[in-house]
């Protein structure tokens, strides 16, 4: 009989793995939720003008490691060579990976904290006062719209692109079986979307066991959801998210390579 604590995940993609391998060297059975796939859009006139112009920005915001991929396959078909005036910024780090390993370039992130947010992105001097700077932000469909507005209210000239779409589904017969009979240790959920999505499959037996959230903001969706065992990680990092799986499953974490796991 397998003893092993069951960690039910909904990091969607490719970005998953990291997070998969930091709570299986806790020695916790992991299980991927694949109810969200994440789709690029059709390039536009839009995006077309911006790529053509883009040694014209001088900031170039990136939301997440998807947006940072969508950015990097269509600046490789417009720029052999990227330009050296735009600076680029990242909301978390795993998106600052994404874009130093696709186009090798410097990437300003939040400052040290307990949370990569949106609001500490914000607090950079660098982007203060932005007085007609032409500022482009990256993202997918939909999503907050606090880096819009605040970078457009401190002066920025704004072009916001949505490059990817996100695609929410059912989860399979087994992980709908798991969510009804609460059947799992934990549940691991860096994503508001999702989780507002996960909790239509939630029965009280899943509300009443540990969920891991990546942020404070997300804790306060949780509990207006009705989910009763919050535990906020240091971040949405796989090793925030996985020494925090470790406290709510009474596991050892030694074995985690911190290393490796923060570029996840």
């Amino acid at each position: 009989m397998n003893m092993r604590p069951r960690v039910l995940i909904t990091r969607p993609g490719s970005r998953a793995m990291p997070l998969v391998r930091a709570i299986e060297a806790l020695g916790a059975e992991v299980k991927p939720l694949e109810i969200m796939r994440q789709e690029p859009l059709v390039e536009t006139q839009a995006m077309r003008n911006a790529w053509l112009d883009f040694d014209q920005f001088s900031k170039v915001v990136v939301v997440s490691p998807f947006a940072a991929d969508c950015l990097a396959e269509s600046l490789d078909r417009y720029w052999p060579q990227l330009p050296v005036g735009p600076h680029f910024y990242a909301v978390g780090r795993a998106t600052a990976e994404t874009l130093h390993e696709r186009l090798a370039v410097r990437v300003r992130v939040p400052p040290p904290g307990p949370e990569d947010t949106s609001e500490a992105l914000l607090s950079l001097p660098s982007l203060q006062a932005l007085d007609e700077q032409k500022v482009l932000l990256v993202a997918g469909e939909g999503g907050r719209a606090l880096l819009a507005e605040t970078l457009e209210t401190r002066g920025a000239r704004l072009t916001r692109l949505a490059l990817y779409r996100r695609v929410l589904t059912p989860p399979d017969e087994t992980s709908a079986r798991m969510l009804s009979r609460g059947d799992f240790t934990a549940l691991v959920v860096s994503s508001g979307e999702i989780l507002d999505h996960l909790a239509g499959w939630c029965t009280q037996a899943a509300l009443n066991q540990p969920l891991i959230v990546s942020s404070q903001r997300l804790a306060t969706l949780a509990g207006s959801l009705g989910f009763a065992d919050l535990r906020v990680a240091q971040g949405a990092t796989p090793n925030a998210l996985a020494a925090t799986v470790a406290e709510a499953c009474d596991l050892d974490g030694a074995d985690i390579d911190h290393d490796d796991l923060d570029k996840g």
